[in-house]
């Protein structure tokens, strides 16, 4: 079993990162709240959670155990699987999203692309004792929002944004197509955003 990985900061997107232990690259899916918390970072630990299935072996990184933690509580619950899970945890931040589910915010979850109203109250009544008990509402860093970067010296759409994030939401399961049309559209209307925002304003755009 995996627990954390550190090494060199390799490679990195709003969905994925590589990170070079010893010259083995490690590869592993994470969330916009991670990527927020280690984009600049040369050196990163991130924690790790295995899926082993039989057609894949994937992993998974977080900045941190909270995060993680409610990972792996999220996939408990009948309906929601890892990318799923992935998805509420790059739209909202996690300090957010655990008072959405301990102060039974149905509407709140139930507006992330991929969760219906069903499946948001299963999460909640499943979830609420659990992530009380986990502690991760107290002391979590309430994150999410990454500091504006200066301000693009290009007029129009930044491409390198632009492929980023559209690359981010194609792994994160949306069509390339649908992705690039709306992160054109977020692009044309806040030209100088990073790819983080763009990428979580996306999120409640695509279908």
């Amino acid at each position: 079993m995996i627990e954390f990985v550190r090494g060199e900061l390799a490679e990195i997107t709003p969905a994925y990162a590589v990170v070079d232990v010893n010259g083995v690259g490690y590869g592993l899916n994470i969330s916009l709240n991670t990527y927020t918390a280690i984009q600049r970072e040369k050196q990163v630990k991130l924690f790790v959670y295995e899926a082993i299935r039989e057609d894949a072996y994937v992993l998974f990184g977080f900045a941190k155990q909270q995060e993680r933690k409610m990972f792996e509580l999220l996939i408990s619950v009948s309906g929601v699987g890892a990318n799923t899970a992935r998805v509420i945890l790059s739209e909202m931040s996690l300090n957010d999203l655990a008072q959405v589910i301990t102060s039974d915010d149905v509407k709140t979850l139930k507006g992330v692309k991929g969760i219906g109203l069903k499946t948001a109250q299963r999460i909640i009544i499943e979830l609420k004792d659990k992530v009380l008990q986990a502690g991760i509402v107290d002391g979590i860093d309430a994150g999410g929002t990454a500091s504006e970067s200066a301000a693009s010296a290009m007029v129009g759409i930044n491409t390198e944004v632009k492929e980023e994030a559209v690359g981010a939401l194609t792994m994160l399961g949306f069509q390339a197509a649908i992705s690039n049309k709306v992160v054109i559209a977020i692009l044309k209307a806040q030209p100088d955003l990073p790819v983080e925002q763009v990428v979580k304003l996306a999120l409640k755009q695509v279908k």
